[in-house]
């Protein structure tokens, strides 16, 4: 029973502790590999500060770019944010997510790089 309750509290701590303290953004894209057409999740991790206006995130190929921004509320926004890109071809993406300030400026930036292969096959 002590060995579950101190699973449980390391797990509740985790989740609430930044993932990686001292850092504004951080995001986890998933899968990072998979066949097309692909659905990515990504979500963004932002650190609360009032000056947080905006994240955008930006999926890119060679042959393809689809972007979404969230509003912020400052201090009081949800740390999590979650995004779905649907039906993306296949393609070596990068993607992006920028932290947008106040007046437009960019507070931070992260990339990961994904790849989104054929399913192959016949015609």
């Amino acid at each position: 029973m002590k060995v579950r309750v101190i699973l449980l509290s390391v797990v509740l701590l985790t989740s609430i502790l930044p993932a990686r303290a001292g850092q504004q953004l951080t995001i986890k894209v998933s899968p990072s590999v998979s066949f097309a057409p692909a659905n990515l999740v990504v979500r963004a991790v932002v650190e609360l500060d009032s000056h947080n206006r905006a994240v955008e995130i930006v999926a890119e190929s060679d042959d393809f770019y689809r972007s979404s921004e969230i509003q912020l509320d400052g201090d009081k926004a949800p740390r999590t944010n979650t995004f779905e890109f649907r039906s993306l071809p296949p393609g070596a993406y990068e993607v992006k997510a920028t932290l947008i300030g106040e007046g437009g400026s960019t507070r931070a930036t992260v990339r990961q790089q994904v790849t989104v292969m054929s399913a192959g096959g016949g015609q």
